[in-house]
Order: structure tokens, then C-alpha cells, then sequence
């Protein structure tokens, strides 16, 4: 925005500057053409051949999205196909003739080996009996490439090889049996029997016979014209013939039962086509929120006539516009403050209170700063009588004087222990008496709170809180459960002491009490206590000169200037009893070790006493000794 001045007004004008600006086109996602198809996934049967597009080129800022796309950012379309399980088959070579291990057989007769070729070729017509890659037959039904043979010897029974197995009945039965025979060609010479010219083996399911039955793989995807991207298609199915051991075969082998085809192999279908989102036109701008003043703003909007289906367009999420609105000069009446109250001819009684009022020009913001304007601008002048005057008083020497109503309270409900049984609260309000002399208060009459009944009460519960203690003080406060600190509601019998004192009091000289409750000594002293653990006397330390900058006097007590650290070093004092009144074990120790000194001493006596008794021999003779009494009564 900028500034331009109107000299008539005399004010400023906000107006716009106006840019060009640029929004972003939406951009489709982008995938390349289909590839070719790949083959048929089976050789014999139904299976599914596929082909691929991928990703280009990503959508962005609202275009149409990409279908799903795997790890690759690739799309595949998959259909079903089917493979003649007769067009890859096997072919075998005649068997070797019968070799005998000669080294050990010198006649050159008996049990030998033979092995023929095995071979996968194809059964097209322009490529008949062309060799394949030997994956492409069944690799469940290759037959073998060796066997056991016999070279009879001349004086053996010769027999020809088997002949093929007897077919089993269409509906297995262990009880029915599969024969094959193979004849004798030479009579034995001697007595030795010719081998056995019958075998036998039972019609068992999924052995050596078989069912067959059609099978339909599942429906396809829909699938369209050459060119097509939705509309109407057809999905289909593909009808196989499978054995009974869940293999698939020829279909010739269902032909051959007869058996029922199923009906319904295709079907139509429909791929729902991609529609773009289509929004209306943009409305016209609306009228602007604000008369005057900064902050306005107009809208403009659009709908939604068509939603997105399948992979179209989104619809965006900005459907509505806004815009600043040209900016109008505000014009206001402007109350100043209220004046004192004023008495015309004397210091006390009913009054006046006046305001001035004032047009000014401004933005209608929050910060705005107003300037005056002439009168003329803001239009009619409101009431002057109602509006810039108010009735006063000053109360005279002697008079009471109430302040006004306070706001009612929040609605509460009696409750014990958070349970209310009743459906009507309370609130409550209250107001302060105003007196020019404390010795009036008791003329001063009036209701000083009011409750009255309300509904939607809640459940409050009220606790004492405390501050920590510091120099044997701390806080103490009321705090309601939603954790509002409120001036009463908290049992005054339960309140905490905020004021710590020891009990008994420390009056011994040089004590004090400790942050723990208990009385203590001042540095260079140390406590003396008595058995019941309370303080006897305070004994100075020898050795520590009292240094009256060590201690600093408090309330008329002394007490030391770090008595946290004077704490720490308390317990290092002599001290014989616990708090408890019991004496310390050190007492102990120290009684037992004067004991033991005490006896180490006395028996130190007694032996240097003996000792002494040992060295004096025989004593030397002594002259008689005359005693004289003269008399004297100290005698």
C-alpha cells in the first residue's frame, strides 16, 4: 500500500499497488505407449500374456494422477491365453541293443542295459518335427532313457519283451485290474522254469488312472479396443481340460469322454472413463467486510458442477478467493478519561465527573494511532448530558461510602469428597467499605457480600500449598483443584505453619534453630545434648579464636552467616547422645579404652612395687631406738 495526503482533510489515504502474478497450470501424469506383447506364460493350457507402460512424467500442481504403479513405475495390463498341450511333444529313438558286462560274463549272456534318445519337438505344421528346448514338453511325462534287458543263454527259456498295458475302466476301481503279456519265444533245455509271461497291477486314482473334467480359469480384466482408453468391452475365460491329479491336458481327452462344456466362456463389460473436475465461474467479488479502516477483505468464490471420476482431474482445494479491500479513512467520536470528582463551592458532597470528546481519524487497527479532525467529519454528536457527564460524590468526615459491585463469582456446588447432592450453587460477590476515619468504621453500615443461587455448578476441591523453607519461612497458599489460587475455601484448622519454630525454644546461649526444626550451635561451638536428644549448652570449640565476622546477628539472635555450611560440619562435633537419647558408640569405646588404661596402670604399680620389694636383701643392722616422751600432747 502507500500513503498519499489529502490536503482538504488534511489526513492521510491508503490506496493500492497492484502486481502481476502468475498461477501455476496443472500438468498430467505422463506414461509411454504400450509395449509389445510377451508369450503365453504356459505351454499346455490356459495362462496369461502381459504388456507394460511406464512412468514418464509425474503429475503436479493439480494435474490428472497416474494409475497405480508398481516398485518399477510400471502399469501392466495382463489377458488370458491358451497353448495346445499337443504342440510340444516328446519322441524317443529305438533302444541300443543289450550290453552285457563282459569282463565278467565270458559267455556274453544274462542281464545287461540298454538306453535310447529322448527328444522335445514341436507339432505346428511349419514347424513339424523341428527339435525345441526340452522345458517346453511336460516335464512330468518324459520317458525313460534307460532300462534293464536280458541276453538269454543258450540253454535258457527266451521270452519276448511286454507288451503295453490293458486300459483301466473310465471309473477307477481298485478291484478292476491292468494286465500286460509277453510270450515265450524258446523253451528252456533243462529244468530250470521259463520267467513269468503275465503281470497284474490295480486300477488306482491318480496312479495308473485317471478322470478328466473341464475347468474354467477366472475372468479376465475388461478388455478394450485397439485404441480405446474406456468405454464398453468384453472380459473372458478360458476352458481347459484337467486331470484328476490337477494336471491339464488335451483337450482332446475331455472331447473323446464327451463330456459337458460350461456355457458362458465371455461377457460385456464396462471401464469407467476419466472425468476432469469441472468447476463454475468465478463469482463476482463481494462487498467489502469493513466500512473503513485497514483489514477489510472482499470474497470470491466458485463451485463444483462436475466431481473427478477414475483417474481425472481433482478438483482443487481453493475454491474461494480473498482480496484486501480499498482502504477508507475511519471517523470516531473519541471519550477521554474521566476527570476527578468535582464539588462546586466546598471540599466534600455530590459532584461532577467530565470527559472531553474528541473526532478523530484512524484505521480501525489494533495499534492504530488516531489523529484529530474536525467535528464536521464525525457527524452527530452524541448526547453530552449522558455521555460527558456523570453524578460524583466525596465523602464528608464521618460519612461511609461503599465501592462498587465486584463480578459474581464462578457457580459452585457443595460437595464431599468431589460428589455434589444438590442441584442449585452459589455465587458470590462483594464490595469494600470506603471511610475517611478508622474511628467511623463502625457507623458505616451496608452489606459487604451477597450470594444468590445458580445453576451448572462444579465440584471444587480446595488444598494448602507451600513454598519451601528458607531461614525458617515459607509461603503457604490456597489452590483450587483447577489449579486457581483462591483466598479462602481451604479448613483454616488444617493450614500449614509458615513460620518454623523450635520447640522448645532455643534459649541457650550462642544457639539458634536449624533449618531441620532442632536447635544448634554457632560456629566454634559445639552442641551438648542431653539423653532426651534436646540441646543442653553450647561448648566452644578449643582452639577457634571467635571472630565476630564469622557470625552475623539476626532478629536479636546470633546465628552463623553460612549455616548450611555450619550443618554440614555439626555432625563432626562432640556429641554424645543421638536424637533418640541414646549414647553413641563411640562413648562406648572410649569408656573401654580409659578402663583398659586405668588397669594397664594399676598393674604397671604392682609389679614395679614388687620388684622393688625383690631387690632389697637382708637390711643392715640399726641401732636401738630410745623414745622420749617430753610431755607434749603432739606426740
Amino acid at each position: 500500500m502507500a500513503e498519499l495526503v489529502n490536503p482538504a482533510l488534511g489526513h492521510n489515504i491508503l490506496c493500492y499497488i497492484e502486481e502481476s502474478c502468475t498461477v501455476p497450470c496443472p500438468f498430467d501424469c505422463k506414461l509411454s505407449d504400450w509395449s509389445s506383447w510377451s508369450p503365453c506364460s504356459s505351454s499346455c493350457g490356459p495362462g496369461v500374456k502381459v504388456r507394460s507402460k511406464w512412468l514418464k512424467e509425474k503429475p503436479y500442481n493439480g494435474g490428472r494422477p497416474c494409475p497405480k504403479l508398481d516398485l518399477k513405475n510400471q502399469v501392466y495390463e495382463a489377458v488370458p491365453c491358451y497353448s495346445e498341450c499337443n504342440q510340444y511333444s516328446w519322441v524317443v529313438e529305438p533302444w541300443s541293443p543289450c550290453k552285457i558286462n563282459s569282463e565278467q560274463n565270458s559267455l556274453h549272456c544274462g542281464e545287461g542295459i540298454q538306453t535310447r534318445k529322448v527328444r522335445c519337438v514341436s507339432a505346428a505344421e511349419d514347424h513339424g518335427g523341428e527339435t525345441v528346448p526340452s522345458a517346453l514338453c511336460n516335464q512330468a511325462e518324459i520317458p525313460e532313457v534307460m532300462q534293464k534287458c536280458s541276453l538269454y543263454c543258450p540253454s535258457e527259456c527266451a521270452v519276448s519283451d511286454w507288451g503295453q498295458w490293458s486300459k483301466c475302466p473310465q471309473v477307477c476301481d481298485p478291484n478292476m485290474m491292468q494286465t500286460r503279456t509277453r510270450q515265450v519265444l524258446r523253451a528252456s533245455v533243462n529244468t530250470k522254469p521259463c520267467p513269468e509271461d503275465t503281470q497284474m497291477k490295480p486300477c488306482i486314482l491318480n496312479q495308473n488312472c485317471f478322470q478328466y473334467q473341464y475347468n474354467l480359469t477366472g475372468w479376465s480384466g475388461c478388455q478394450l479396443g485397439v485404441n480405446a482408453t474406456c468405454g464398453h468391452g468384453q472380459r473372458r475365460r478360458l476352458l481347459s481340460c484337467q486331470r484328476s491329479d490337477g494336471a491339464t491336458v488335451s483337450m482332446q481327452l475331455c472331447q473323446r469322454l464327451r463330456l459337458e462344456k460350461p456355457m458362458q466362456t465371455s461377457s460385456r463389460c464396462v471401464v469407467g472413463c476419466a472425468v476432469d473436475c469441472r468447476l463454475s465461474a468465478w463469482s463476482a467479488w463481494s462487498q467489502c467486510s469493513h466500512t473503513c479502516g485497514a483489514g477489510g477483505q472482499m470474497v470470491r468464490g466458485r463451485s463444483v458442477v462436475l466431481r473427478a471420476a477414475g483417474e481425472g482431474r481433482p478438483c482443487p482445494e481453493q475454491l474461494t478467493q480473498h482480496r484486501s479491500c480499498p482502504v477508507k479513512p475511519c471517523y470516531s467520536w473519541l471519550l477521554g478519561p474521566w476527570s476527578p470528582c468535582r464539588v462546586q463551592g466546598g471540599q466534600c458532597g455530590d459532584g461532577l465527573q467530565v470527559r472531553n470528546l474528541t473526532c478523530v481519524v484512524h484505521d480501525a487497527s489494533v495499534s492504530a494511532t488516531s489523529k484529530p479532525v474536525e467535528n464536521a467529519l464525525c457527524g452527530e454528536l452524541p448526547s453530552k448530558e449522558s455521555v460527558l457527564q456523570l453524578p460524583c460524590s466525596v465523602p464528608c468526615p464521618g460519612d461511609c461510602h461503599l465501592t462498587e459491585w465486584s463480578e459474581w463469582s464462578s457457580c459452585e456446588l457443595t460437595c464431599i469428597n468431589g460428589r455434589s447432592f444438590e442441584t442449585t450453587g452459589r455465587q458470590s460477590r462483594s464490595r469494600a467499605f470506603i471511610i475517611q476515619s478508622p474511628k467511623n468504621q463502625e457507623s458505616c453500615s451496608g452489606q459487604a457480600m451477597e450470594t444468590r443461587p445458580c445453576s451448572g455448578g462444579k465440584c471444587y476441591d480446595y488444598l494448602w500449598k507451600t513454598s519451601l523453607w528458607q531461614d525458617n519461612v515459607r509461603t503457604v497458599w490456597c489452590q483450587r483443584s483447577d489449579g486457581i489460587n483462591v483466598t479462602g475455601g481451604c479448613v483454616l484448622r488444617t493450614k500449614p505453619a509458615e513460620v518454623q519454630h523450635c520447640n522448645p525454644e532455643c534459649r541457650k546461649p550462642f544457639s539458634y534453630c536449624t533449618q531441620r526444626g532442632v536447635c544448634g550451635c554457632e560456629r566454634g561451638y559445639t552442641e551438648i545434648m542431653r539423653s532426651n536428644g534436646f540441646l543442653d549448652y553450647c561448648m566452644k570449640v578449643p582452639g577457634l579464636e571467635d571472630k565476630k565476622a564469622d557470625v552475623k546477628t539476626i532478629a536479636g539472635k546470633n546465628k552463623p552467616i553460612n549455616s548450611k555450611m555450619h550443618d554440614i560440619f555439626k555432625g563432626w562435633s562432640i556429641q554424645p547422645f543421638n536424637p533418640d537419647g541414646k549414647l553413641k558408640m563411640w562413648v562406648y569405646g572410649v569408656s573401654a579404652g580409659g578402663f583398659l588404661i586405668i588397669v594397664f596402670l594399676i598393674f604397671t604399680s604392682y609389679l614395679m612395687c614388687k620388684k622393688t620389694k625383690q631387690h632389697q636383701s637382708t637390711p643392715p643392722q640399726q641401732k636401738p631406738l630410745t623414745l622420749a616422751y617430753d610431755g607434749d600432747i603432739d606426740m
